[in-house]
């Protein structure tokens, strides 16, 4: 191990180097004009997979973007490492919020700047890197590694989910390794053991055959904005909770050490909305702002349209208004039911006078882990040696919907193990990675298939 780390920090600046390089690439999966870009992005990390040394890698084609699988030369008897993680990123939009080009990688304060250097090229290099230190200094790794990226994760695609379902022979494993996700804080390594899930809608509230001028029509007609807003304003009661029937009837609730686990974690409370440019939080009642966030369900409307939206005044009653909406599902909660009761809510609140229609978009389940496993006290061992700090636990509020398939359809744990932080701006302008915490990462992926050779 001692010469795979040497042999890391000997090549950094290559390493830098081909990271800007695979970032170079504009693979937007959810913008259609950029279909070529996304599988030359593909090409590219299959060709670096082959050069440093994993022996068997192909494109796999979808319907949508190819998946890349890779694996090293299979030992019998060495433990099987499935690495996961996507080659795809976000829409660079607002390009005027950038403070340098998205697509051009800088180094600013000790900091990369470009789209998807965080989430998740650079997390997945982190891992590319590791298993080509272990290759050019030992020729072996001290475990069989797999590599399955796919370029469908930030447009919602699920070639990877059909993928997986019908080769969960060749993806088998005796552990999955994702590295998706965030460290607690600066110099706070952490492994996540839990995530939230997801139930995401599309409300529709039709009303007049078209729009109505507001003078003629108002006090009469029913308006689809205001049945709208109404609907909507009941799904939150004044304690903050979820106002729907039996939501929470399945809720896992937090242990007490847990709680107390939370609370010990270095949080600042103060720094937190300066962050996130609030002057208040508002979290469930009785409950901490990371309780709250990881560990409870939480309803949020992501969007509202209807009416007149330009410059200027247009007196109409809409002839129709919508709103995204989603729910965060925390461990036990069902989202078929959770789902059910939803649609539900909404027929029995609509007004008279309007109709409603609600659209399934996306379900997810929560995902959590035994945070006393032995897996994660050898990722504990390794993020400590890698980064030089002490390892904690942390939950997630967010869903990697994947994660959860891989438990159930291949039966191997899964490690949740990031190495960016949640202030890195992933999906925002100005998206950034640590060079500490790139460079941490890889020493730590190093370390981490040292603790594995004998799970």
């Amino acid at each position: 191990m001692k010469k795979a780390i040497k042999f890391f920090e000997q090549n950094q600046k290559k390493i830098l180097s081909e990271l800007f390089d695979f970032v170079k690439i504009p693979s937007v999966s959810a913008n259609p004009k950029r279909k070529d870009d996304v599988k030359r992005c593909a090409n590219w990390l299959l060709d670096h997979m082959k050069s440093i040394g994993l022996k068997k890698g192909n494109i796999i084609e979808t319907e949508l973007h190819p998946l890349v699988y890779a694996e090293s030369e299979q030992v019998r008897g060495k433990p099987t490492i499935l690495i996961y993680g996507h080659y795809d990123v976000q829409p660079e939009d607002p390009i005027d919020k950038w403070t340098s080009p998205p697509f051009e990688p800088q180094i600013r304060d000790g900091k990369i700047f470009a789209r998807g250097v965080v989430d998740d090229k650079g997390q997945l290099f982190a891992h590319l890197k590791a298993v080509e230190a272990w290759l050019k200094t030992e020729k072996f790794l001290p475990v069989n590694v797999k590599f399955i990226v796919e370029g469908e994760e930030e447009c919602g695609g699920d070639s990877l989910e059909k993928f997986l379902h019908k080769n969960a022979k060749l993806l088998k494993c005796d552990a999955v390794v994702v590295s998706d996700s965030s460290q607690f804080a600066p110099k706070v390594p952490a492994v996540c053991y839990g995530l939230r899930g997801i139930c995401y809608f599309e409300v529709l509230i039709h009303g007049p055959k078209q729009d109505l001028h507001s003078g003629v029509f108002g006090g009469a007609a029913s308006n689809p904005a205001t049945a709208l807003v109404k609907i909507l304003s009941s799904l939150k009661d004044d304690k903050n909770r979820i106002n729907i029937p039996h939501i929470y009837d399945d809720v896992r609730p937090l242990s007490k050490k847990e709680r107390a686990e939370f609370a010990n974690l270095p949080f600042d409370i103060k720094k937190y909305k300066e962050e996130i440019g609030v002057n208040d939080v508002l979290t469930e009642q009785g409950y901490s702002v990371l309780e709250s966030t990881w560990a409870r369900p939480s309803i949020d409307i992501n969007g509202l349209f209807g009416g007149y939206q330009g410059p200027g005044s247009k007196t109409i009653i809409p002839s129709s208004a919508g709103a995204k909406v989603s729910i965060r599902l925390v461990p036990n909660q069902n989202p078929d039911v959770v789902s059910d009761l939803f649609v539900k809510t909404i027929h029995e609140r609509a007004p008279k006078g309007v109709k409603v229609s609600v659209n399934v978009l996306g379900k997810a389940k929560s995902f959590i882990v035994d945070p006393e496993s032995l897996l994660i006290e050898k990722a504990k061992r390794a993020l400590e040696n890698g980064f030089g700090y002490k390892a904690t636990l942390i939950r997630e509020g967010g869903s990697i919907p994947i994660v959860t398939s891989f438990s159930e359809v291949l039966k191997s744990p899964v490690l949740l193990l990031g190495f960016g932080l949640p202030t890195d701006n992933a999906h925002s302008p100005n998206e950034q990675f640590d060079l500490e915490n790139f460079y941490g990462g890889i020493k730590t992926a190093i370390c981490l298939y040292d603790e594995l050779k004998d799970l």
